[in-house]
């Protein structure tokens, strides 16, 4: 028995206590805590320099169609679950009992936590997509029944895009099971893998647009992303913490565990649609964030304009592209963690997120401002944070893709960019746009003079403040030594 079931196994009983009748509160958050320890435990068993799948256990279930309940984690996996371990702990610290179902809420929130573990240590595909579902059901019920605003509406629209978007994706899975070899065909991702390299799969590209359009929509790829910033907005703090920082990047993980390696001439042919479509998410949607005039909603859209830098890291398909790419699965993870929750902080004492009502918050709640500014750095990509060591890479790796191309002029050969490079440089003008509208968001929230209504606000701290500084903390310490990282990262990358 693989030790990676306790970390699946231990939120779904905690959430069985739960709705048993324990204390709700303690319960999630001993649980999430407990998550934690046995990923340190599991941290300190794994071998960076063994190659492959570790803690490796399968149990087959569909024999005859190659499906089996099989876990293992190598270098990525135990980036993306230590992403959801901590994550989840800090979601559930600062969450705030309703008045009404607390027990389903902290319920839906383990629940959340459960299915992306389980999503990111399984190593057979269709696990992989179940454990997503799992946890895409009780998102849509913390967002419909304990959101804001107009939250059933947004409830509503994030179900029928994702659930179009795994429709999708489950036509892609079933197509990548088609194009194996008729006797050995599997969902297992290590016998997938050694089939492309033996040359024995179709590199279909009609397989690579449903993986592609199906995770996008679960990515909030343009121009699939409208339901994210509504969403985002209306969910509670925890949720859209356990949702935008973790369950999100089930997609693009998905991208680089899968496409990557088994289908990577259909990814080189369609480079010019994803590059166009990336560019979106980074120009078209980092300038509607400019435009938003509250801050939940400015948060959701800059966390779809991130997910641009990722898809161009994974657009690249090299080592040093898929390697920020990776890293920065992580870093956005924390990042916007940390904003969703200082956001629901400062909703929950002043009961506003509009820019124009808000102001001089800095002189009243000081730890709130601080660990706010720190964020608000960490996103734009500041030195320093583990995000500049992963843009950095994606944007060498992305410029150095490719060869550049060559032309004639005047009966002389010279250089011209390819499309790569042109699309890489309109992505690192992404870097200036992320600096408005979060400069901006902040002298408006935190700077000039302090409102009446708000000189008796508190600020920070208890628990709440614990979960965030772990976070910053984090983020601060990769961002000092990325290369911890990038060693356990690059030996998982299969690379065509």
């Amino acid at each position: 028995m693989s030790p990676l079931l306790f970390l699946i196994l231990v939120p779904i009983l905690s959430a069985a206590l739960v709705m048993a009748g324990a204390n709700p509160r303690f319960t999630a958050l001993l649980g999430a805590a407990v998550n934690v320890l046995l990923f340190g435990a599991l941290a300190f068993f794994f071998n960076p320099l063994q190659e492959g799948f570790q803690f490796v256990s399968s149990f087959p279930v569909v024999p005859d169609l190659g499906i089996g309940f099989t876990l293992g984690a190598d270098g990525l996996s135990m980036v993306m679950l230590f992403l959801s371990v901590v994550v989840t702990l800090a979601a559930i610290a600062v969450a705030r009992t309703p008045v009404d179902g607390a027990r389903w809420f902290y319920a839906s929130l383990l629940f959340i936590s459960a299915g992306v573990v389980g999503a990111f240590a399984s190593v057979d595909v269709f696990f992989f997509y179940m454990f997503h579902e799992l946890a895409l059901i009780p998102t849509f019920l913390l967002i419909g029944i304990w959101g804001s605003g107009d939250k059933q509406a947004a409830a509503w629209k994030a179900t029928v895009y994702l659930a179009t978007g795994s429709f999708v994706l489950l036509l892609g899975l079933i197509g990548l099971y088609l194009i194996q070899p008729v006797d050995a065909r599997s969902f297992d991702l290590r016998q997938i893998v050694a089939h492309a390299d033996a040359g024995l799969i179709y590199d279909s590209p009609v397989v690579y647009l449903l993986l592609l359009v199906g995770f996008g929509i679960l990515v909030s790829l343009f121009p699939f992303h409208t339901w994210a910033p509504q969403a985002y907005a209306s969910a509670p703090a925890p949720a859209a913490m356990l949702h935008a920082g973790v369950l999100k990047k089930f997609g693009l993980y998905g991208l680089i565990r899968i496409a990557a390696p088994v289908l990577p001439e259909s990814v080189q042919a369609f480079l010019p649609l994803l590059l166009v479509l990336l560019i979106g998410n980074i120009i078209y949607v980092g300038y509607v964030t400019i435009a938003q005039r509250k801050l939940d909603w400015m948060l959701g859209y800059s966390s779809v304009m991130h997910m641009g830098y990722i898809f161009l890291g994974f657009a690249a398909l090299n080592e040093i592209s898929l390697t920020g790419a990776s890293v920065m699965l992580l870093s956005h993870g924390l990042t916007v963690a940390v904003l969703f929750a200082l956001c629901g902080e400062i909703r929950e004492r002043t009961g506003t997120l509009d820019f124009s009502e808000l102001g001089g918050l800095a002189r009243t709640a000081p730890r709130l401002g601080l660990a706010f500014g720190f964020a608000a750095m960490a996103s734009v990509g500041l030195p320093g944070f583990v995000g500049f060591a992963a843009e950095l890479m994606v944007f060498f790796g992305s410029f150095a893709g490719a060869p550049p191309a060559m032309g004639i002029f005047d009966g002389k050969e010279v250089f011209s960019f390819n499309f790569l490079q042109i699309g890489t440089i309109c992505a690192v003008w992404g870097i200036v746009i992320s600096a408005i509208y979060m400069l901006r968001g902040y002298r408006l929230i935190f700077m000039g003079p302090v409102q009446e209504r708000w000189s008796s606000i508190g600020d920070i701290g208890g628990i709440s403040q614990a979960a965030v500084v772990l976070l910053i903390g984090i983020m601060l310490l990769f961002g000092f030594f990325p290369q911890t990282l990038v060693n356990l990262v690059t030996p998982a990358l299969i690379l065509p």
